[in-house]
């Protein structure tokens, strides 16, 4: 959900971004339809000018809130332009998404693999796409043939999308 925020990447990764979640298990207050983004920055002086620029950008910051060891949480409410996206994210029906809210995350990433840069097609496309690759990849690692009407990706579980900070922290 994060690339729906329209935050620039590079001020993302500038700023110790590590994840966004859909809700926050040691908060009492859940808000509802939004985004809980986590960073842990390394340099706080350049966060608080991440932060106040992300105020003046958008007024879909809700909250901000720290956590001990240098975590801190934004709270952005979700586009409701995307609401219908949204909704089919959550039932696991990626490739019904539409392409305005598809546009919103790349089509390629860089990664490095022995040392060297590449340009690779995104996860994310491959799985709002259905693409050959990546069918062909399940069918082999689970045996299945899979038709048209079948997603590629595992279902939404919104167990797996709870920010829980002493796990993230076990897992460091």
């Amino acid at each position: 959900m994060v690339p729906t925020l329209g935050i620039n990447r590079s001020s993302l990764k500038a700023n110790g971004f590590i994840n966004g979640y859909s809700k926050d298990a040691h908060r009492d207050v859940q808000y509802e339809n939004c985004v809980y983004v986590l960073f842990k920055p390394s340099d706080l002086e350049a966060f608080r000018d991440f932060l106040d620029g992300e105020y003046e950008r958008t007024k879909l910051i809700i909250d901000d809130y720290d956590y001990p060891d240098g975590y801190v949480v934004l709270v952005y409410e979700l586009d409701k332009k995307y609401k219908r996206d949204f909704e089919f994210i959550r039932a696991g029906k990626y490739s019904k998404t539409s392409k305005d809210f598809q546009n919103l995350f790349p089509k390629t990433v860089k990664i490095i693999r022995n040392g060297y840069h590449k340009d690779e097609v995104a996860l994310q496309h491959r799985i709002f796409n259905k693409t050959k690759d990546l069918k062909e990849y399940w069918e082999d690692k689970i045996d299945i043939q899979f038709d048209d009407d079948m997603e590629l990706w595992d279902g939404y579980k919104e167990v797996n999308e709870i920010l829980v900070i002493e796990k993230l922290k076990e897992n460091v």
